[in-house]
């Protein structure tokens, strides 16, 4: 029987170190370039980490939590895992570009899987202008940042921000704002990922915004222009009755 050929990634923590030395015991590594699936030992933040390292390779990747909360992650357990792996769900992850002209006039571009945020750098709180698809939909946003999260981002900094969790299929991108002081009562917006963002820091030496595409920060933008890129998306893999979906629509009812 052909097996899966395997790459394996493990974060630096002592439990993912451990995993990552019963593995390799157990199964044979092959380089990153010929592997068929990519086994990632850790949490969610390192698991974020290795899909944008390897994002340019197009590969399939399977978490196993050795971290703490390990909401994409699938649970530690290495027996029978090229039979685990033969019978897990594909669940394909669109991802955001984003393109920031800083007070420079120099061009930045980052892709984002989780989202794309603004923070305010300063004790001053942000001035933005919102305009999607071509159209001003506020003139003036004052706030400490603002985000812009995919589906899977949803229930990341996304929810800590009070924004909505979003259904893996629902082609949805939430605009949530962070500490908005006005218009005070504006809790954000559910946006088409066929839309294309942008934010204008209207005071950007006075009052400093930093861009961020996850945990890859540039500051001092002056304009950020965001759009679900076409080139790049993500395929997680998921052991069947634990799908990410599942997890999404159990995360709405917790209180």
């Amino acid at each position: 029987m052909s097996y899966p050929k395997l790459a394996f990634f493990a974060s630096h923590n002592p439990d993912a170190q451990k995993a990552f030395q019963a593995i390799e015991k157990s199964y044979p590594q092959t380089a990153l370039e010929d592997a068929d699936i990519i086994v990632v030992l850790g949490g969610d933040g390192f698991l974020l980490r290795v899909l944008h390292e390897t994002i340019h390779l197009k590969k399939p990747v399977f978490g196993m939590n050795r971290g703490s909360l390990g909401f994409l992650m699938n649970p530690y357990d290495l027996k029978d895992l090229h039979e685990r792996l033969s019978k897990t769900k594909r669940v394909s992850l669109p991802t955001l570009k984003m393109d920031v002209i800083d007070i420079h006039d120099k061009t930045h571009s980052l892709h984002a899987i989780n989202e794309v945020s603004l923070f305010r750098k300063s004790p001053l709180a942000g001035h933005l202008k919102i305009t999607i698809d071509g159209n001003c939909h506020l003139e003036e946003l004052v706030c400490d940042g603002i985000l812009l999260s995919t589906p899977a981002g949803s229930t990341a900094y996304n929810l800590s921000a009070h924004g909505p969790i979003i259904p893996l299929d629902s082609n949805i991108l939430a605009l949530t704002p962070i500490s908005a002081f006005r218009p005070r009562r504006w809790q954000g917006a559910l946006l088409s990922n066929k839309s294309r963002t942008i934010f204008e820091v209207l005071t950007p030496t006075e009052r400093p915004l930093s861009a961020v595409a996850d945990f890859h920060e540039i500051p001092n933008a002056k304009t950020v222009t965001i759009n679900v890129c076409p080139t790049h998306t993500l395929t997680l893999l998921f052991d069947s009755e634990k799908g990410l979906e599942n997890r999404i629509l159990t995360e709405q009812f917790l209180t």
